[in-house]
């Protein structure tokens, strides 16, 4: 079976299409991607019930960054995301290098929420970024990212640590990870 990098030559052959067709239709769903889960960050304002409990299942979030590569490992591409603790819903992710810059880029996406507390690992920019009463370090409160993470792994052979599957493009890798987690975790319909 004749698997090109991208995986887009074997779903070009199990469909019976060209595999530029897969790859002209993936780019194609770039941009309607958003990154900031549309359950929590839409609200009506006459409807102050509805923000409230938005605002309470929003108190807690865990954040984490998950590792994958495009073209080797040497080009290290992250997944940053945050969820919800309660609910474990994804609530905002951002890709990009394991810097500082990039936890910035999702701490802005998180501001509107409101998060009074913030649970991660032991990885220094957490420390750097979030205030010590707002921020908890430890394994007991990042069960559920940790399970997200596994998830996506699954899902998702891309972020996999020994795979033949990765992207070429950063762009393609960005593309497909984030049309699972629109439609997995936003619930949109990205078919459309």
């Amino acid at each position: 079976m004749a698997i090109n990098i991208s995986g887009t030559r074997d779903t070009a052959r199990v469909l019976k299409i060209n595999k530029n067709t897969v790859t002209r239709t993936l780019k194609s769903k770039e941009s309607s991607l958003i990154q900031v889960n549309p359950l929590f960050q839409t609200f009506d304002q006459e409807k102050s019930l509805e923000v409230r409990l938005e605002q309470v299942c929003c108190e807690e979030a865990e954040v984490n960054e998950q590792w994958s590569f495009v073209g080797n490992k040497s080009n290290q591409r992250w997944l940053w995301h945050a969820v919800d603790h309660k609910t474990n819903t994804v609530l905002a992710y951002v890709f990009g290098k394991r810097k500082d810059i990039v936890l910035k880029e999702l701490k802005a996406l998180l501001s509107p929420f409101n998060i009074s507390r913030y649970y991660t690992n032991d990885w220094g920019a957490y420390d750097r970024h979030f205030d010590a009463e707002t921020h908890e370090i430890g394994k007991r409160n990042t069960q559920k990212i940790e399970r997200k993470n596994l998830n996506f792994r699954t899902w998702v052979k891309r972020l996999t640590r020994r795979t033949i599957c990765f992207s070429k493009l950063e762009k393609m890798h960005d593309i497909v990870i984030g049309l699972l987690i629109n439609k997995v975790e936003f619930g949109r319909n990205i078919h459309a």
